[in-house]
């Protein structure tokens, strides 16, 4: 048992709130624990520069906190005048994430932004903001075909992410930031529901991992994520339909 009474191969509650905000494309408030994350879709009619004319849709992200999300104040990007690294990195990853969960080309010349806003933190927000905005963009979807703007879904998967990590010679499935914050070993790690993985971010904090371990942190992983999907197939109801495969 940990110190919140889950088992060591235990997800924390998870719970995703659709239609979150009124004037977004997709919008959702999703919480793991006493994580809390708002993702909203919204969608633009044009594409970066480096694919006008290519016939090729784009998604990307944008990631914050606010100031106290965190037990200590943390001051705005805007007022630092600049975007912090850990934002960065943050956003890049739930945009190359998200690119896999549809067909880029059927999405035609438009992108879709994610805004993914942390209003509580308690470790795990990147994955959080990963698994709540796939469902804010599965409503961006619907809301492009019932404008007209898409005959089809272009949603061929699901995708979801969550974290393993090692705690004093333990395998642990979705670390709070107690956990996180001792871990000896911390890996985020997002796949779809067919079982492919999208991306993988690992490091030995203290002592080194074997490959062995390496092996059962993913199956531990892909565990928490086949519950993920599990909770984003339930909240999505007969829209489930809209993913390729579905329905």
């Amino acid at each position: 048992m940990r110190a919140d009474g889950r088992r060591v191969d235990e997800i924390r509650p998870v719970e995703i709130v659709r239609h979150f905000t009124r004037h977004a494309e997709g919008s959702v408030l999703i919480t793991a624990g006493d994580t809390k994350v708002i993702c909203t879709a919204t969608v633009e009619d044009k594409v970066p520069p480096f694919l006008r004319g290519s016939g090729q849709g784009w998604i990307t992200a944008e990631y914050a906190m606010l100031p106290r999300a965190t037990p200590v104040r943390t001051v705005r990007d805007a007022v630092r005048g600049r975007v912090s690294g850990r934002s960065l990195e943050i956003q890049r990853l739930i945009g190359r994430s998200l690119r896999p969960a549809l067909n880029l080309h059927a999405l035609g010349e438009r992108t879709i932004w994610l805004d993914c806003d942390v209003i509580q933190a308690d470790g795990g927000t990147r994955t959080a903001a990963v698994t709540g905005s796939f469902v804010a963009l599965v409503d961006a979807v619907k809301y492009l075909l019932g404008q007209g703007q898409l005959t089809a879904s272009p949603l061929v998967d699901y995708v979801a992410a969550t974290s393993v990590g090692v705690l004093e010679g333990e395998l642990l499935l979705d670390l709070s930031f107690a956990e996180d914050s001792q871990a000896d070993v911390d890996m985020n790690c997002v796949m779809t529901a067919s079982g492919t993985i999208v991306e993988l971010q690992g490091t030995a904090e203290a002592v080194p991992f074997t490959r062995e371990q390496l092996d059962r942190l993913l199956d531990l992983a892909a565990s928490g994520i086949r519950q993920l999907i599990a909770v984003q197939k339930s909240v999505l109801g007969e829209d489930a339909a809209l993913v390729g495969g579905e329905g």
